[in-house]
């Protein structure tokens, strides 16, 4: 199933019900006063977050969304029934936009959150709302009001503790894979992720942390080529990106550039974030004497990366001293 990360709704909030017109008539009054009542409101909608739901798929299977409208007053002072709400699940993550106005109308990103989006038309008077000394039989009565409508998009953000970064085929979904429950593909070709994954890491304490997958980058991603610029606002939450590097290509430093001047393209904010650059497939060295020597020429054109490792995803080397020390940093900065 194709994965969707956004969509364009149209919501509209039912409208107000109309008032009545009506006149007491029984068998000894013939000439009652009035009693129209008040139409009823019309239905709001409702977004409402679920841990559930991962996807945004539907909306692009529905995207036009209607409350119910108010019922009208009937005689004998009865208000019309209310239109009922519509409530649309969402995912966790969820941003909501109004494309009109163009601003950020809710972030949704707890479980069971939910936020008023369009609301229902008030209701219209009825006619004994207008009877006065004056004019006892007021012939009168107020239509109700249209519900508002708007024209949201919709952005789904993958909540993640950690973000993972690198060119194509530098083993990101390997790492992934290796540390969580994650269903990721793996293959020898590049693009083997071509959506966003979300694994869930634990340790034998009970402690967890969400690490995010997206698709490689490759250079003028940001002029739309390959597939990771598409996907890269789902690091937008992380507090930490892994820059996994190819130890085992020549190109090391030119690609560690690639992937942050197109970070920077895209978000500074996201150039800005904690990153460690984690040099995998030291498997595939056939020396490993001078290794730290030629790692530290490399972190000399990188100062603002305070951390690096090294590791293979494949042979597990490396792996469970770098997932203890992300367990500290996210008990040190972000669970305080």
């Amino acid at each position: 199933m194709k994965f969707f990360d956004e969509a364009k709704i149209f919501v509209t909030a039912g409208k107000g019900g109309d008032g009545c017109i009506s006149f007491l008539r029984e068998k000894y009054i013939s000439k009652g006063g009035p009693n129209g009542g008040n139409g009823g409101n019309g239905g709001n909608i409702y977004l409402l977050t679920n841990h559930n739901i991962n996807t945004l798929n539907k909306f692009h299977i529905q995207n036009h969304y209607f409350a119910e409208n108010g019922f009208p007053g009937e005689k004998n002072q009865c208000t019309g029934k209310k239109g009922k709400d519509l409530v649309l699940i969402i995912p966790i993550g969820t941003r909501v936009i109004d494309l009109q106005k163009k601003i950020i109308l809710a972030d949704l990103n707890k479980n069971n959150q939910k936020v008023l989006i369009v609301k229902g038309g008030k209701y219209g008077l009825g006619n004994i709302n207008f009877k006065t000394s004056i004019n006892r039989t007021p012939y009168q009565n107020t239509k109700g009001c249209l519900g508002e409508k708007k024209i949201l998009k919709l952005e789904l953000i993958l909540i993640a503790d950690v973000g993972m970064l690198g060119l194509p085929n530098t083993g990101k979904s390997t790492f992934v894979k290796n540390i969580s429950k994650a269903k990721t593909k793996i293959g020898n070709y590049p693009f083997t992720t071509i959506k966003p994954i979300l694994g869930v890491v634990k340790n034998n304490i009970g402690n967890t942390f969400f690490i995010a997958d997206i698709p490689g980058i490759i250079k003028n991603a940001s002029l739309g080529k390959g597939l990771g610029l598409n996907f890269l606002k789902h690091l937008e939450r992380c507090n930490l990106l892994l820059h996994l590097v190819d130890i085992s290509n020549k190109n090391i430093i030119n690609n560690i550039n690639i992937i942050n001047n197109e970070l920077k393209k895209f978000n500074r904010n996201l150039f800005l974030k904690e990153q460690w650059l984690i040099f995998n497939k030291i498997d595939l060295l056939k020396n490993n004497k001078n290794i730290d020597i030629y790692i530290k020429k490399v972190l000399i054109k990188f100062k603002y990366i305070k951390k690096y490792y090294l590791i293979s995803s494949k042979n597990n080397i490396g792996i469970k001293k770098l997932c203890c020390n992300i367990f500290e940093y996210i008990k040190k900065n972000i669970n305080k």
